[in-house]
């Protein structure tokens, strides 16, 4: 969309690289956006790190695919979310509420305070967040 408008006269806004998602289709599912643990250390980030299991998730037990994790990476010093590493079912569809939450700015407590449905894989994610910051319920 960014090259059509680019194209078309309409200026040009720039590509965040950290918020373009990286996605494996296969079983389980895999999908990653913005920085790794090292990457972020490496760029001087003091991080935070929650990961939360699929194995304690209810919809994951409902659809029979309690395997995998979610792996948040935060910035310590403001909290604003740095990156996401995803292992499990569906995970290319969660993905895209971390894009945005980077693009945004969110911090963890922004993910954490927000209400999820429930049951949903999508807990995970809200669940990671809440284990960077020993806030987690469900672990």
């Amino acid at each position: 969309m960014q090259l059509a408008e680019f194209l078309a006269g309409h200026g040009e806004h720039g590509i965040n690289y950290n918020t373009i998602p990286g996605c494996t289709y296969c079983n389980p599912q895999v999908a990653s956006v913005g920085l790794t643990e090292k990457k972020a250390k490496e760029a001087g980030h003091e991080v935070k790190v929650g990961k939360f299991p699929f194995t304690a998730n209810g919809k994951a037990h409902g659809i029979g695919e309690a395997k995998g994790f979610v792996k948040l990476v935060f910035d310590a010093k403001y909290g604003e979310i740095l990156g996401a590493h995803l292992i499990g079912p569906e995970v290319t569809e969660m993905i895209g509420e971390i894009c945005v939450a980077i693009a945004a700015g969110a911090t963890a407590q922004t993910i954490f305070k927000t209400i999820h449905a429930h049951p949903t894989l999508n807990e995970a994610v809200m669940e990671a967040a809440a284990a960077a910051y020993g806030e987690a319920v469900n672990i």
